[in-house]
C-alpha cells in the first residue's frame, strides 16, 4: 500500500466517522460511492473539505472531473499527488 493511499484511507475514516472500518478494509481500487464503500453526496462534501484542509487541493462541487477523482482511493491519491499544495498546520 502506498503511503498516500494509506493517509487517504485514514482521512476517509476520520472525516466520515467510520468507526467500524480500518484502512485495510478499504480496497484502493474499489468504488467509494454507491457500491464499494457506499458513500453518498454528503460524504463527498465532507471528504472534499477534509482533502482541501489536509492537502490544499481544490475541486469543483459537481463536475464529471471531480466524480472521476472520487472514483476510488487510488484515483484520489493520484489527484492529491498531482495537485497538493503546502497547507499551514492547524
Amino acid at each position: 500500500m502506498l503511503p498516500l493511499e494509506l493517509e487517504i484511507k485514514e482521512l476517509i475514516i476520520s472525516a466520515l466517522a467510520l468507526e467500524d472500518i480500518r484502512p485495510d478494509d478499504i480496497d484502493a481500487d474499489a468504488a467509494l460511492f454507491v457500491e464499494g464503500l457506499g458513500l453518498d453526496s454528503i460524504d463527498a462534501l465532507e471528504l472534499g473539505l477534509a482533502l482541501q484542509k489536509r492537502y490544499g487541493v481544490h475541486m469543483s462541487a459537481d463536475s464529471a472531473e471531480t466524480r472521476k477523482h472520487f472514483a476510488s482511493v487510488k484515483a484520489l491519491a493520484a489527484f492529491v499527488s498531482a495537485n497538493r499544495k503546502p497547507v499551514a498546520p492547524t
